[in-house]
């Protein structure tokens, strides 16, 4: 493993899980310090305690808290926005509390720590790179998902008006789209096998996706080899959105 990112520093949310503690270790593997957010102080520890992660325990939903947080943990090289969340109601039984809790978390928290983030690296020269994590949910209609694709296709919209608009200040945004990837919070959307069969179907490779293949994806589009790719959205769907 070299260590590509040595002397780099990442601000990674909802890093206690999942795809974000996939991508801290990662990240640190290749060389980088990170700084991980999460809800979770025990997730913190745990993180700390495997590759030397610095923890920030908030929580994303409060606006205020989540500015804070970014501040706190002070400029960075790279930021990957991977904190999320999900709430299942159908488009008939869409509640006001769902409503809320999926995009203050998916979307307004994330456009929160990358505005934040932005606003420091301009203040220190420019530079740098941000990794939203997004959704095939955002490109196709799942039942039960439509506050969670409402927030995952904005976040995709969000990153292209980011890489315009950041981009004189040479700071590439891109988008990672993952189809079903083995979460806690997938699980629990996808353990029906009355939903889980007819997406299997779909997927070409007869899979869905590993935390670590995904979090390799959001490596790949940090590093420098990736230096003229900004506002792309990359699917890591086993090819389920060419079908």
């Amino acid at each position: 493993m070299t260590d590509t990112f040595s002397g780099k520093k990442v601000i990674i949310t909802g890093a206690g899980k999942g795809i974000g503690r996939a991508s801290a270790e990662n990240m640190a593997k290749r060389g980088a310090s990170v700084i991980a957010m999460a809800r979770t102080q025990a997730d913190l520890d745990a993180l700390a305690a495997d590759i030397g992660a610095e923890g920030i325990r908030v929580d994303l939903a409060d606006s205020d808290a989540a500015r804070d947080a970014m501040k706190s943990a002070g400029p960075a090289d790279y930021l990957i926005n991977c904190a999320g969340t999900n709430v299942l109601e159908s488009v008939l039984e869409m509640t006001d509390a769902g409503y809320e809790t999926v995009m203050g978390i998916n979307l307004r928290a994330a456009l929160i720590c990358a505005q934040e983030f932005a606003c420091a690296r301009v203040a220190a020269g420019g530079g740098g790179a941000i990794v939203n994590v997004t959704s095939i949910a955002g490109h196709r209609g799942f039942v039960d998902h439509m506050c969670y694709a409402a927030s995952k296709a904005g976040l995709e919209g969000a990153t292209r008006v980011m890489a315009k608009e950041l981009g004189p200040h040479g700071i590439r945004v891109n988008a990672v789209a993952p189809t079903v990837t083995m979460t806690e919070l997938a699980a629990a959307a996808w353990s029906d096998p009355a939903k889980r069969d007819p997406m299997m179907v779909r997927h070409p490779h007869g899979r869905f996706a590993e935390v670590e293949e995904v979090a390799r994806s959001i490596v790949m589009l940090l590093d420098d080899e990736a230096s003229f790719v900004s506002g792309a959205v990359l699917p890591v769907d086993g090819g389920f959105l060419a079908v």
